[in-house]
């Protein structure tokens, strides 16, 4: 069911944006040099490498992190706003329509900091990664939330990687219709509350990843996140069902 509910929307979404679609690739080289889209080699399902799309939204050979933070200087002025509305992201329809990616899942992984996952986290790879996902609504706006610090990496390693890992595997679990359209709508939702809004990134509180990040081995199970009632109202995935 899923996997058909990838090829409807993904074929649908495709044929309805691709003029759009086209513009952006033209703005994209008129405002600065090199191509369109962008191509990168990210983790995909049981730990098989496949070629990720995107806008292009920095400038033209780049190095550095595969993060970015608050005024990072390699994100062109055209970059920040497609970032913002994640129109950079839609050529990964394309990979769903591969069958690389799914709608919801996980969010693919460089291989770099896929490495660096202790083995408690590494059993994310074993699914398909998607384009959205309750990871990716939890931690909504992960370039604000470095700040000014400058080990951004490490950081993303130690708190924000496991609070993701937690609530993927959740839905992962049972990754039933209604929650799965469900994820797909609060996604819809946000994007406008992100661009217009400038809502701070969704972090809560009592979000806590409740396994030492220094102290976990492969006998450990999966770190959980702790999410009050305050939190589940504004993200009702827990409570949506379907088949």
């Amino acid at each position: 069911m899923r996997r058909l509910l990838d090829l409807v929307v993904a074929s649908v979404a495709l044929l309805v944006l691709a003029v759009p679609m086209l513009l952006v690739a033209l703005a994209v080289r008129l405002t600065s040099r090199g191509p369109a889209l962008y191509r990168q080699s990210r983790i995909g399902q049981g730990g098989e490498l496949f070629s990720i799309y995107k806008f292009r939204t920095m400038v033209a050979g780049a190095a550095g992190s595969t993060l970015t933070v608050p005024g990072d200087r390699r994100v062109t002025p055209l970059g920040r706003f497609l970032r913002a509305t994640c129109v950079d992201e839609l050529p990964q329809l394309i990979n769903v329509l591969f069958g690389e990616m799914t709608l919801v899942g996980p969010r693919p992984q460089t291989p770099a900091l896929a490495d660096r996952y202790p083995a408690t986290l590494g059993t994310v790879f074993r699914y398909r990664p998607g384009l959205t996902g309750p990871g990716v609504l939890l931690l909504n706006d992960e370039d604000v939330l470095w700040g000014e610090r400058d080990d951004v990496d490490e950081y993303y390693l130690r708190e924000v990687a496991p609070a993701r890992v937690a609530v993927d595997l959740d839905y992962l679990e049972d990754p039933a219709l209604g929650r799965t359209i469900a994820i797909l709508l609060e996604t819809a939702r946000r994007v406008p509350a992100r661009v217009f809004l400038r809502r701070p990134p969704l972090v809560p509180p009592s979000c806590q990843v409740d396994a030492d990040w220094e102290t976990m081995d492969s006998s450990a199970s999966s770190p959980r996140v702790g999410v009050t009632d305050g939190f589940t109202d504004d993200f009702p995935l827990a409570a949506a069902g379907g088949d």
